[in-house]
């Protein structure tokens, strides 16, 4: 194809991909709403289990990170995304069932969406939290046949030092990406927090905002989860379709 019609990939950008309206059944008997998006005509190397910021703070399974990343790397990276609504969250999906628990029946929530993964056998799952869902990811992760974590502007808020603690240990590697300008935890304060889990990875992101708005900053994101999952496919094309 020639380079006239190759179009610039930017924030609306949605590559072709299968996409498929799901549902995942939690052990305490709720009915959480999702997607998962799929590479086309090929099996993904890697499945990215995502888990959105607070949905008390307008956070969901559409949270623009989260929607960028199921609308571009199962194209650019044959990686597939599975997105959904922690319960009593809403999105144009729909509303998962039950309320917000606060951190603490989402347990169930995490465990459905990776029973879903057994279930579906998507390949090498990693968790990727952001904000509140780095919190469900610390807490809850270890106990998760995932094969690492990503951690994106952690507050530490409902994650405890004990949390953090039960790593200790733990060989799969943890990547906590921390914006200079975090509104929550910068790098200088993540660094010791931070400090009971021998085996993370801290990238400082100089210039980087809690919310990752702009596309440097999402691109910077995509980046190091590809690096991390699949990084035969770096660097990812900024047109579709690739050269």
């Amino acid at each position: 194809m020639s380079a006239q019609t190759r179009t610039p990939i930017r924030s609306l950008t949605v590559l072709p991909a299968l996409r498929e309206d799901v549902e995942l059944h939690t052990a305490d008997g709720l009915t959480l709403v999702g997607e998962l998006a799929s590479p086309l005509e090929r099996e993904p190397v890697a499945t990215l289990v995502t888990l959105h910021p607070l949905p008390t703070g307008g956070g969901f399974m559409d949270s623009h990170i989260l929607r960028k990343a199921a609308g571009r790397l199962p194209a650019l990276a044959d990686i597939a995304v599975l997105r959904f609504n922690t319960r009593g969250t809403a999105s144009p999906r729909g509303r998962s069932q039950g309320q917000f628990d606060h951190g603490i029946g989402e347990h169930y929530d995490v465990e459905a969406a990776m029973d879903f993964v057994a279930e579906r056998s998507l390949p090498h799952p990693w968790l990727l939290g952001w904000s509140f869902g780095t919190e469900l990811a610390l807490m809850y992760g270890r106990e998760c046949p995932v094969d690492g974590v990503i951690l994106l502007s952690p507050p530490l808020h409902r994650a405890k030092p004990e949390h953090l603690a039960a790593w200790a240990g733990d060989e799969r590697p943890i990547v906590a990406l921390i914006p200079e300008h975090d509104d929550y935890l910068k790098p200088a304060e993540a660094a010791e927090r931070f400090r009971p889990l021998p085996q993370i990875e801290l990238v400082d992101v100089e210039g980087g905002k809690h919310l990752w708005v702009g596309e440097n900053q999402t691109r910077r994101v995509l980046d190091e989860i590809v690096e991390r999952l699949n990084p035969a496919a770096l660097p990812l094309p900024t047109q579709w379709p690739p050269a």
